[in-house]
Order: structure tokens, then sequence, then C-alpha cells
């Protein structure tokens, strides 16, 4: 897929579509790395408008087992069999859903690549091969429900001057970053970290269908993008959090506090036909890089801090 680091919208609708709301669906492209997350009914088709394939998909990430967020995944695996996707799939769900997950498999001709990954725990998922953790986290549906965040650890950003000071250049630089240290012609030893700084890795975090919890306040912490829902606005609190959901108030609140880069509002109940509500109520608590998700909408992960 190239290095790109872009989330796509493939549906921001919530329970019921709408003429312009496809059911959930959102493809994360991280470097060579495709994360679906929530692929609800039509996800597939919306691929197609979106210009994206399945075999950019190396993991299928499941919030929990509610038709608007996993009925597409019959599809999907589907088409992963159909193009003959080459490499290995990872689908991680909630444990307690495995039933609801074997019979949306099971559907449809079985695809040999699959790896599934029941998240039962909180915590990093087992993954191979992947430059980054991939977290759980549980959130407070009316059922078992979990959050992902994908953390890149930290890096070191090689210092120009600093190299020029010493007069390491060419193959010492390299040297140096994989032994940490590098022994100069004039007996000195230089470490890594008088030549270099941090550069901090980045964080994506996916929060659905919950009202307010802890799990929401960790998921968002320190983000660079945080997708999270905001079904109601503020006026419908109460029925926000009777049906576990958030508003676009709380939402906009928690991403000021955890000092969120670019917050994406999605998942809209079907009852607002304008969703200028939904901007206006977010703005008053957060003044990052703010977007309302539409169905195509392709927004880019922030930069490097």
């Amino acid at each position: 897929m190239g290095a790109v680091r872009e989330l796509v919208v493939l549906g921001t609708a919530s329970q019921v579509p709408t003429r312009q709301r496809n059911h959930n669906g959102y493809l994360l492209r991280w470097d060579n790395e495709g994360l679906l997350f929530d692929p609800g009914e039509g996800t597939q088709r919306q691929m197609l408008f979106a210009g994206v394939s399945a075999t950019g998909i190396t993991r299928i990430c499941i919030t929990h087992f509610h038709g608007d967020h996993c009925l597409g995944l019959s599809g999907i695996i589907a088409r992963l069999n159909l193009d003959r996707v080459p490499h290995a799939v990872d689908v991680c769900f909630p444990a307690s859903g495995r039933v609801f997950y074997e019979r949306l498999r099971d559907v449809v001709p079985w695809f040999p690549g699959l790896r599934e990954r029941p998240v039962a725990e909180p915590g990093p998922i087992p993954l191979a091969g992947v430059p980054f953790t991939l977290e759980a986290v549980p959130l407070s549906h009316r059922i078992d429900t979990f959050g992902y965040r994908l953390v890149e650890p930290d890096g070191r950003r090689m210092l120009p001057d600093r190299l020029a000071h010493f007069g390491i250049a060419g193959r010492d630089v390299g040297i140096l970053q994989r032994e940490g240290a590098l022994r100069l012609a004039d007996g000195r030893t230089v470490a890594l970290a008088e030549v270099s700084a941090v550069r901090r890795g980045q964080r994506f975090a996916f929060v659905m269908d919950t009202r307010m919890c802890s799990g929401v306040e960790e998921l968002a912490q320190d983000a660079d993008m945080l997708v999270i829902e905001s079904t109601f606005l503020d006026d419908d609190a109460d029925l926000a959090h009777e049906f576990g959901h958030l508003t676009a108030g709380q939402a906009a609140r928690v991403a000021a506090d955890a000092g969120v880069r670019t917050l994406v509002l999605t998942h809209f109940s079907q009852r607002y036909r304008d969703l200028e509500g939904h901007r206006v109520e977010a703005r008053k608590y957060f003044d990052g890089e703010l977007v309302v998700a539409e169905d195509l909408m392709r927004v880019p992960v922030p930069t490097r801090r």
C-alpha cells in the first residue's frame, strides 16, 4: 500500500443508515498495514466507491457484535477469499461474542488466511510482525465492547549539527544507530543520545458505542487521531447514557482533556439530518483539528509532533 497514514471513512451511520450515511466502516491505512474497524452492512461496496481493495486489509477489529458494527464482516471475508489475498488477516473481536463471529464467518467460503484474535482482557493483542502495539480497552455499552488503540514505539531522530560536531558521517551513522554507541578514532565514545533526539511514536484510537467511562479517557490520551462515536447532541445526553452512547460535546471534552490532535466525530443518529450542530457543539470544547466525518472521506493522520 505504500507509506501513507490516513483514515478512509466507509460509513458514518449508527443503527439506521440514511441516504447520505452507510453503516459503519473505517479503514486505517498505516504504512503497509490496513486495519479495518467495524465493517457494517455494505462495507464491501463502500470500499469500491472509496477505491480501496481487500488486498490492502491486514487486520480487522470488531468492537462489539451489534449489527451496524459487524454485519459486513461476512462480505469482507468472502472478498478476501475471492481475491485470493496472499497474506494472513488477523480478526480481533470480543471473546464473549465468538458464537456471533463464527456465524458471520461460516456463511461464506472459508478464507484460509484468517487468524482469530479473541479479546477477553484489556491490554496488548498478540500480533506477529507489526511495527506497533494494538491494545484493547473495555468500554461501557449494553454488551461487551472494546475500543482499540494503535501505539507506535518511540524512535530517535538524528541531529545533523551534533553529528558534524563529532565528525560522524557515512556508515558510522548506521553503526551508531544500530549499536547505540560509537568509538571514535581519538578514543572517545559517543552515545546515540548525544547526537539524536526522541522521535515520539504516533497514536491512533478508535472508540465506538459507549457511554462515558474510564476506558474512553484511557484510549483518547495523547492520541494523534481519535475516531469516536458522537451519536447524539448534549440535549439528548440522558438518552445517550441510557442506550450506551456519547454526545458530540462529551467526545470533544474528552479529546480536549486528553490532548488529542485530530478529532474525528462519527456514528450519527438518523434523527440528525444536518450535522452542523455536532460541529458547533464540539467546537465549544475542542480547538484542535475537528472533522465531522462524511462517507468516503479521507482524513490524513497528522504529521509527527
